[in-house]
């Protein structure tokens, strides 16, 4: 008998399963191993892949044609950057570092911060072949003073001895929309005295029949020789060598009559790394100067700057390789945000300042305790990540700075402001009278405005009431104190800290602060201001206790945060484009470019793709 086959046979559509599942397994694995060798496509690293130029020439593109190529008009980009090319001063600044290194004058000193004396380079030269002197400084400067009044930033001599009292303008950081409503009066618990300026605040160099200004006294500037240049001001100021660095200090050949023309004439004469080649409707031509002192460190043979009137415009040209460079360009919020993963696209705070000025004249707002709850009771980050799209920076303090501590400054401290304002009789903000927030007709402000007043409410439980008005009414609500909080836009033109303070605070305001080494947000961690021990925001105790007052010259950065007559809400930032070809070009919170230190790399090829 044959032997039965005891093997288990499957059903037909077992079989038929088993297979079908081993089909499936096989071509999965098949799959895996497909997608193991396709590697997801990777996102470009620069928004443009143009190959660099053959030669050492940069097209740059940083918004219109300048008005001017005169130093003493040059207020902001394009004309600084031209300017800063085919000029230069005593000083100039690290582009990167913002430090200060010598340009004209090889060196400086100065015993007391007062008295300063700069000794010029002995190579230092005019396209005409002859040397710059101490005393083309010093008919610069009472140039300068004996201006028209539309000159920029003419406040920044106003510390130097014999230059007359110059009032300081607060320009604002861009232009604010108008509209009709007019600003309502005060509430009856909130009146506060109109601020009262002192003299001094309130004198301005008065002009001649002629349109100009009295020239300045002499006494403040002086040509020792031919190669020494000494300066006196009024006040110490250890960082007037970075503030002569501005354009408005640089020197002019002779009287530089072309200025006086009403159209943008270029320097018959100059001292910079580079001249003027070529300025009509279709750009400026700039080629390195052959009398420079220091040319054989200029690479750069040709720097042409190309006029773009909108923001879109000037994006194109770079993506079509048109241009290298791109700065000083209004992106909006998407623009941003879309160019931000680009490697060639940058960012940086810019110096200028958006605040809410307090009306400490106010008696609720007298109280420092009140002033600091509604300084530190503001998520500045929110503010500048929120409302403003990643546009801005926060500010913890008034000066930006390239290196800043992340440590110090104003802190969102919500817990901290609830305690100081039960401190000051308001618990829970019980009984604290309607606050007026006083803000440009402007819908970015009026938003960022509510958004401050909603924290309030929230974190303290008082109330501020935004109230939009014309630009043109807020130098007169501020100098009639017809305020609680008034929103302001400053821009600070240098990294001087005694003119950075002058320009926000006004040259009257002097400071009354803590003779102590650790008081102050500036040298505190986790603490966003410098109350001296908790007992002062309860009961008062004798004032021997307390630490000695004394009276500070200037009014410093320290004792701003300290006082907070002034509340700082956020910096602005800058962008720029630079093809990646493009070297030593650096963006910073001045936006003070040198092109000595730029130059291209012919040999720059983008990484191969994996």
């Amino acid at each position: 008998m044959a032997r039965r086959d005891k093997r288990y046979k499957l059903p037909i559509f077992s079989y038929l399963r088993l297979n079908g599942r081993l089909v499936f397994i096989l071509a999965a694995a098949l799959l895996a191993a497909s997608c193991a060798e396709i590697k997801q496509p990777q996102p470009e690293a620069f928004i443009s892949k143009t190959k660099p130029p053959l030669k050492q020439e940069i097209r740059w593109s940083n918004g219109d044609l300048p008005k001017s190529f005169d130093p003493a008009k040059a207020a902001a980009p394009p004309e600084t950057d031209v300017v800063r090319a085919v000029f230069e001063g005593l000083t100039a600044l690290d582009p990167k570092t913002l430090d200060v290194r010598p340009a004209v004058a090889e060196s400086w000193t100065s015993e007391d911060s007062r008295v300063w004396t700069f000794r010029l380079r002995d190579d230092a030269r005019w396209t005409n072949g002859k040397p710059v002197t101490a005393q083309d400084f010093v008919d610069s400067w009472k140039r300068i003073a004996a201006a028209p009044k539309d000159v920029a930033h003419r406040e920044l001599l106003s510390n130097i001895k014999g230059f007359g009292d110059v009032t300081v303008k607060i320009p604002e950081t861009a232009a604010d929309a108008s509209a009709d409503q007019k600003a309502e009066p005060l509430p009856a618990n909130a009146a506060p005295k109109p601020v009262q300026q002192s003299a001094e605040a309130k004198t301005e160099t008065k002009p001649n029949e002629t349109g100009k200004a009295e020239a300045a006294d002499a006494a403040g500037v002086e040509a020792v020789s031919e190669l020494e240049f000494r300066v006196t001001l009024k006040r110490p100021d250890p960082d007037f060598p970075k503030l002569v660095a501005n354009p408005v200090f640089y020197p002019v050949y002779g009287k530089a009559a072309e200025f006086n023309s009403a159209d943008a004439v270029p320097p018959a004469v100059s001292n910079g790394p580079f001249t003027v080649a070529s300025s009509d409707k279709t750009g400026v031509v700039l080629e390195r100067s052959k009398t420079y002192w220091n040319k054989n460190a200029v690479v750069l043979d040709r720097v042409e700057f190309v006029p773009h009137t909108s923001a879109d415009a000037a994006l194109e040209a770079y993506k079509n390789g048109d241009i290298d460079v791109l700065t000083n360009a209004a992106f909006s919020p998407l623009a941003l945000k879309l160019l931000a993963p680009y490697d060639d696209f940058r960012q940086t705070t810019h110096s200028a300042l958006n605040l809410y000025e307090v009306n400490t004249n106010n008696k609720i707002l007298s109280d420092r305790r009140v002033r600091e709850a509604l300084a530190i009771s503001i998520d500045r980050q929110k503010i500048a990540e929120g409302e403003l799209d990643g546009s801005t920076s926060p500010a913890p303090r008034f000066l930006p700075s390239e290196k800043p501590d992340a440590g110090t400054g104003l802190v969102f401290d919500a817990e901290r402001a609830k305690e100081l304002l039960e401190r000051s009789g308001f618990p829970d903000g019980e009984n604290f009278p309607e606050l007026r927030l006083v803000v440009n007709r402007n819908d970015a402000q009026q938003r960022i405005a509510r958004t401050a007043a909603r924290m309030w409410k929230q974190n303290l439980n008082i109330q501020v009431n935004v109230v939009p008005v014309e630009p043109s009414e807020i130098d007169a609500i501020r100098s009639a104190g017809d305020y609680d909080l008034l929103r302001r836009g400053v821009v600070l033109p240098t990294m001087d800290e005694l003119v950075g303070m002058e320009t926000i605070f006004g040259p009257e305001k002097k400071a009354s602060k803590k003779n102590e080494p650790s008081a102050g947000p500036l040298a505190l961690q986790a603490t966003p201001t410098p109350t001296p021990a908790p007992q002062i925001l309860t009961d008062s105790i004798p004032s021997k206790s307390l630490p000695p007052i004394v009276q500070t010259p200037e009014y410093s950065q320290e004792a701003a945060l300290y006082d907070l007559s002034a509340i700082p809400i956020y910096f602005p930032r800058s962008f720029a484009l630079v093809k990646p070809y493009v070297t030593g070009f650096e963006l910073n919170s001045l936006d003070a470019v040198l092109l000595n230190d730029v130059k291209i790399d012919p040999n720059w090829q983008p990484a191969a793709t994996k």
